[in-house]
């Protein structure tokens, strides 16, 4: 009974904690039931506050240094204690350490796509994953909403608890930032730069953290978006629809075109020129006829040939829909039967070489 009684009355002379974890967040010193006694000396290391907390209640916090406890450097512990003049015996308080270095490097993603109101596409899904770095700047509100009651508050705790309202956060953000789906897909390097001032204000007044960086590594839309933005790059691309439309049109005769009804066309027109030019050139097979001879008709033929616009398209390898736009706009010169527009090969090489 002596010794435990002797136990019982032993006190706290120093205050410490060095941390060589490098994945904690917050520490309370190990009292063992113990009180503080007057004049204890308390060690505050780089990168560490001591939030001393009384009954729930928090007291004083202390920064980097070497502090000996007296009723002058713990005022508000004195008046939560009522300590009128001074204390003279040891008192009992939680102390906590919390680290308020950069924590760079932590993951965040949404576990399910995330819902935003589009101005192109309606409502669109978006899932998006990346890293961010941070710090604790507000010390009481990081231990009440964050680490709570924890004797040791790691680095893998607050990722799971963190995960999900980072993730709401984000989504919050996104949609008070108003970046259409195009511009979130295609620009995700630029997003995370406009999204951190829209989460800081909200993460800083509901957990007491700072984000000094979030970034967006990648960001999937769904399918249909997809297309949308890769047909968006393509008339970016392409610049004047018209001028594009000719161009494909004269790769296509250049190349012969492919397989087909319109293929066995454009091939057949390139052999008849062809042998139109042999026959007219001196010394040719004209030079060698005998006179009334008539060459034969045929490449009046291949160029009065009929093509719809799905064979001019399939010949020239452009979408059957740019070659009925140019037909309605009057660039292509082309016949409409009924519903159905039928060109002439003789209209296509004008066109194209217009």
């Amino acid at each position: 009974m002596a010794i435990i009684d002797f136990l019982k009355k032993q006190f706290i002379d120093v205050i410490e904690w060095t941390d060589d974890s490098r994945d904690t967040l917050s520490f309370r010193f190990p009292d063992e039931d113990k009180e503080i006694k007057n004049g204890a000396q308390l060690i505050v290391r780089e990168s560490q506050v001591a939030q001393f907390v009384y009954l729930g209640e928090f007291g004083d916090a202390f920064g980097p240094g070497k502090y000996t406890l007296t009723t002058d450097n713990i005022p508000i512990l004195t008046n939560l204690k009522s300590w009128k003049y001074a204390f003279e015996s040891p008192f009992k308080a939680d102390v906590y350490y919390v680290i308020t270095r950069l924590f760079t490097g932590n993951k965040w993603g949404t576990a399910n796509p995330v819902m935003m109101r589009d101005a192109d596409f309606g409502i669109v899904r978006l899932r998006a994953y990346g890293t961010y770095d941070f710090r604790i700047s507000d010390v009481p509100k990081f231990l009440k909403e964050v680490a709570g009651t924890d004797d040791h508050f790691r680095l893998d705790e607050f990722n799971d608890t963190m995960r999900s309202r980072l993730v709401s956060v984000f989504s919050d953000a996104l949609a008070k930032a108003k970046i259409p789906a195009l511009d979130v897909a295609a620009r995700y390097s630029e997003l995370g730069e406009a999204l951190l001032p829209v989460i800081n204000p909200v993460i800083g007044e509901k957990y007491g953290l700072t984000m000094t960086s979030f970034i967006v590594e990648n960001v999937s839309v769904p399918p249909e978006v997809e297309q949308a933005i890769d047909k968006r790059s393509s008339m970016q691309a392409v610049g004047n629809l018209n001028d594009y439309v000719k161009y494909q049109m004269g790769q296509g005769l250049a190349s012969g075109g492919g397989a087909g009804v319109g293929g066995a066309g454009a091939e057949l027109a390139m052999g008849m020129a062809m042998a139109q030019q042999m026959m007219n050139q001196p010394g040719g097979i004209m030079a060698q006829q005998t006179p009334g001879a008539a060459p034969a008709a045929v490449a009046p033929a291949a160029t009065t040939e009929l093509l719809t616009p799905a064979q001019v398209a399939q010949v020239l390898g452009v979408a059957e829909a740019d070659v009925v736009a140019t037909l309605e706009a009057g660039d292509l010169k082309g016949k409409k039967i009924g519903t159905q527009w039928r060109v002439t090969r003789a209209a296509v090489d004008a066109y194209v070489n217009s």
